[in-house]
């Protein structure tokens, strides 16, 4: 019987595994449109139109399985929305404004921050190697910011850093409404809620798009979509711990993807700084205190 819980356990880590790398590669991607869209369309234009062509994605879904829509949640679902819109929002004028390498290592300070959270909100505690973690992510985060240079990125990897700390709030949310809603329902409700949410602000800086970039938007939407899916399937079937090291080869893709498409070449404050942080979580996920309350979207 032992025997037969391990097989299970290691084929649903590897399929975990499996949705991070995929993932992975998708929000590389996603983080190059973005860049390619940047000048052209809003960030809350991009937003909303994420959200609508991820709603029409899964559309097909709904329909053959209607009973997906059922929920245990209300007010939970828009909360999680808002805040899921506003960290993207976050991520996009990062993008669009700094390094796509360097606002991507930004992003992994997220395990840092729900580090945070958990003891702040879930009354999780703090050890000594969990505090010598926060203090050697933010430190990390400080080495790629670098607000005494002369690049004058900081501002908007200030904003990634944000972004981050709102997507840990949402996975915060996550994992608590996961307790009675499948990760279909998170992921139409989700969609269902932000395209009505994200239409306010981008009526305020609505742009047309043209035939291009309306192809790019299309595309970001299903991307995101699907990202969204395999990320919230990979944790509800595995820890933390075995996850994040996977959810790093974001790195390496859109750093190969901004060498192609943009030239761009990551310095080494960005690689050093994004080892200091990865590290940091390591030793955040790793001590396992967190993996029954995080999870990742």
């Amino acid at each position: 019987m032992a025997a037969i819980v391990n097989h299970q356990s290691e084929r649903s880590t590897a399929r975990a595994l499996c949705c991070v790398a995929v993932a992975a590669v998708l929000a590389a991607a996603d983080a190059a449109v973005v860049r390619l869209l940047a000048g052209e369309v809003h960030a809350f234009v991009i937003g909303f139109f994420r959200s609508l062509f991820g709603l029409a994605t899964i559309v097909p879904l709904i329909l053959a399985r209607p009973r997906v829509l059922k929920s245990g949640y209300r007010l939970q679902h828009v909360t999680r929305a808002a805040l899921k819109l506003a960290a993207l929002v976050c991520f996009f004028m990062a993008f669009a404004a700094a390094p796509l390498a360097d606002a991507t290592a930004i992003m992994f300070t997220t395990p840092i921050f729900l580090m945070l959270g958990a003891w702040l909100w879930l009354g999780e505690k703090l050890t000594p190697g969990l505090v010598f973690a926060l203090v050697a992510g933010f430190a990390g985060a400080l080495i790629i910011i670098d607000p005494a240079g002369q690049g004058g990125m900081a501002p908007a990897l200030l904003l990634a850093l944000a972004g981050a700390a709102l997507q840990a709030l949402v996975q915060l949310m996550l994992k608590r409404m996961s307790d009675l809603d499948s990760t279909e329902t998170l992921v139409v409700w989700n969609l269902i809620v932000t395209v009505p949410l994200a239409a306010v602000p981008a009526a305020l800086y609505w742009t047309t798009p043209d035939l291009r970039e309306f192809a790019l938007l299309a595309l970001q939407g299903a991307m995101g979509a699907a990202n969204m899916a395999l990320m919230t399937k990979a944790f509800s079937i595995a820890d933390a711990s075995q996850i994040a090291p996977m959810d790093f080869l974001r790195l390496p893709f859109v750093a190969v993807m901004a060498w192609i498409l943009f030239g761009e070449i990551a310095g080494l404050s960005t690689w050093f700084g994004a080892a200091i942080i990865f590290a940091a979580t390591m030793v955040v996920v790793g001590g396992g205190r967190l993996k029954r309350r995080l999870a990742e979207d």
